[in-house]
């Protein structure tokens, strides 16, 4: 590349980037993935170290960030909140030891390992050991005075715990938990408000309400990380895990996955261990930090003109990529349901190769107004199904097309209908229906059902499409020497399959319930309705009312249970089940009333137990069929009360409440477990 090329790469990617910090830090609208950012960064950087006599101060590489949105009072931070410099391998990793080594030598390096949570950083200033002031990041040196939103934060001091240094400055990350920002979703949906694209935006978007009373309702938390102290030349702690746990004892929330290794071989297993393991944690992180212990090591390390030289960030497989709609297709399920899908123009996204997106249902592509031909936004994260987060309208060239439902089912050509109330479209046909038919044998013979291995997606198919099978019962009325002459169907495999589909015959009747698909009937449900009936049959001969006296059984499973029944076609398929000798009642019955007085019982626990902690006597009992309650009701079936019983006891005693003291609870345990 000639200089004259250089310079004209670098004033483009200086513009473009510009343009997405704007997007990102004012707007709080990104246009693209962090990653696809990054790279551009990085390029940019690459560019600046060959040339360096294109670098001007306005350049992004010598700052961090773009101007903070208006609306709220401009804070100047103390210190700056600088940006972490990037890894993305392994080698990475082990080129930032090697720069340490360099500028540090014959020194030991030890290195503290955090979870770089995906939120909205923040700078909370203390005097006397009250907050007197909370900041958000902004463009690294000026920030937005949000002290009213912060306050809101329950987790966020308003007055250290007996601060030892009482005037400080703390830095960290507000986010929304992922369980909140579902919530808030389908509240948003249910309102007709435009969605938050994901958990850190919905943060940012809260902290920076205007009204805190909004920002109280939105249950953020957060995580603190570091801290100064303005009016000490020199800090009072030695390492960062010293600082850290300061924090922790004058009240403030430290991550507890935190961990100090004494190479850099360690610090790097822990990063790649998370990286399998983020799913577990109830908040986002899209990576992790590795930041050198010492404080006086830090200090001689110093920084660049946009980053700490003692920290890095190693960032995850992005879980976002922009790419391109090239059609919208319908897909049919068991129960008919039409859902349509995004075909994708190919984009590697953490790890693999994405081509296809849910889009739910109608109402949703009308409200995000996603268009053939449209450039967008996918998420995919760890096993979900990729999801279109936006629109990207500013890359709308005026070709793109408006999606349309079909009114005819695209296997079948039977009637679509839209139920008044419902969003999703279905076709009438019923097993009729190949796509349906495949559907509901794959969840007839899936695990949690009847349980068939050997019979895939593949064979499914082909039973159907052959004529083999046209409906579930038809399973146990296959022929062997006809199945041995299907392709790929040795005399092995066949055996094996039909001698799984014999062995189903003797499954428990809440596998069989839940294997026939009844609409609003999960395994779970299943399994509750089979604790209060005894065979297929009483439940057959149940009716509306029946059910709803079961605490757990709403008015729609109840009808839909009831109408199931009263179809002619599925008596005939249990009718067939039944002479194919398919059990229909359920295992042990008298065992089961007789020595577990709990299967599908609402328990409530009060005071302490002395053998079990509240936890594992929940485990216990729900493992026994139980729900465990925390709320004592005439709906209640057992109060177990332990030492010291609070107002729960008093109210099932005035309920009428049959109450069990520990010595009752533990008999009835032991007869069920021995």
């Amino acid at each position: 590349m000639t200089k004259e090329e250089a310079k004209k790469r670098i004033e483009e990617l200086r513009e473009e980037i510009n343009y997405h910090n704007y997007r990102y830090y004012a707007l709080n609208d990104p246009v693209i993935s962090d990653a696809e950012y990054d790279k551009l960064f990085k390029e940019l950087i690459e560019l600046e170290e060959k040339f360096p006599e294109f670098i001007t101060p306005t350049s992004p590489t010598q700052r961090v960030g773009h101007e903070p949105v208006s609306g709220f009072p401009e804070v100047v931070h103390r210190m700056p909140m600088l940006s972490l410099s990037n890894a993305f391998n392994r080698e990475d990793l082990l080129n930032f030891h090697t720069r340490i080594q360099k500028l540090l030598p014959n020194e030991k390096i030890e290195y503290v390992v955090e979870p770089k949570i995906d939120g909205l950083g923040v700078a909370l200033t203390y005097e006397n050991g009250v907050l007197i002031r909370g900041a958000t990041r902004g463009d690294g040196y000026r920030g937005e005075d949000v002290t009213h939103n912060i306050k809101t934060i329950k987790s966020i001091p308003l007055l250290l715990i007996n601060p030892k240094y009482p005037n400080l400055e703390v830095y960290g990350e507000v986010y929304m938990p992922i369980d909140v920002f579902k919530e808030l979703n389908k509240e948003r949906e249910k309102n007709g408000e435009p969605l938050f694209a994901n958990p850190r935006n919905a943060a940012a978007g809260s902290l920076r309400q205007l009204d805190p009373r909004i920002t109280a309702k939105r249950k953020l938390n957060n995580f603190m990380y570091r801290a100064t102290f303005p009016d000490m030349e020199t800090p009072p702690f030695e390492t960062h895990m010293e600082v850290l746990s300061y924090l922790k004892e004058v009240g403030f929330r430290v991550n507890p996955h935190i961990r100090l290794f004494t190479s850099i071989e360690g610090a790097i297993r822990y990063c790649e261990e998370w990286k399998e393991r983020r799913e577990e944690l109830n908040y986002e992180i899209d990576g992790m930090v590795i930041k050198v212990n010492s404080l006086r090591q830090r200090e001689l390390l110093g920084f660049t003109a946009r980053s700490p030289r003692w920290a890095i960030a190693f960032k995850f497989p992005t879980t976002q990529a922009t790419t391109r709609v090239l059609d919208i297709i319908v897909q049919v399920g068991r129960t008919g349901a039409l859902t349509p899908v995004a075909l994708l123009e190919p984009v590697e996204i953490d790890g693999s190769i994405v081509k296809r997106a849910t889009l739910h249902n109608e109402d949703e592509i009308k409200r995000k107004d996603i268009r053939i031909g449209d450039k967008v936004l996918v998420e995919k994260k760890g096993a979900v199904i990729p999801e279109i987060v936006k629109v990207i309208k500013e890359a709308r060239t005026g070709s793109e097309r408006i999606f349309v439902m079909p009114t005819r089912c695209p296997v079948c050509g039977s009637k679509v209908v839209r139920p008044p109330g419902e969003v999703v479209a279905r076709c009438i046909a019923g097993m009729s229906c190949p796509a349906q038919l495949k559907g509901s044998l794959r969840h007839f013979a899936s695990r949690d059902a009847m349980n068939i291995e050997g019979l895939g997606e593949k064979l499914i198919d082909k039973l159907v499409d052959d004529g083999f099978v046209k409906d579930v019962a038809d399973l146990y009325y296959l022929d062997r020497e006809k199945l041995i002459k299907l392709e790929r169907m040795g005399e092995k495999s066949v055996d094996n399959l039909l001698e799984e589909i014999e062995k189903s015959k003797q499954n428990d009747l809440y596998r069989l319930l839940y294997a026939l698909g009844i609409r609003f009937v999960g395994l779970k449900t299943a399994q509750i309705i089979t604790s209060h009936f005894s065979s297929l049959h009483e439940i057959m001969k149940a009716k509306v009312e029946d059910f709803l006296s079961i605490p757990e059984i709403g008015p729609k499973t109840a009808e839909s249970i009831v109408e199931f029944f009263e179809e002619e076609n599925n008596l005939k398929v249990i009718e067939k089940l039944e002479k194919a000798g398919v059990n229909t009642k359920r295992l042990s019955y008298e065992k089961e009333i007789r020595d577990n007085p709990f299967k599908g019982a609402k328990i409530v626990f009060t005071g302490t137990l002395s053998k079990y902690t509240r936890d594992e006597a929940k485990k216990i009992v729900e493992n026994m069929g139980a729900e465990v309650s925390n709320s004592v009701s005439k709906k209640t079936t057992y109060v177990v009360v332990g030492e010291n019983p609070g107002s729960k006891y008093e109210k099932a005693k005035k309920l009428g409440v049959k109450i069990l003291d520990e010595e009752e609870f533990l008999k009835i345990v032991d007869k069920f477990f021995t």
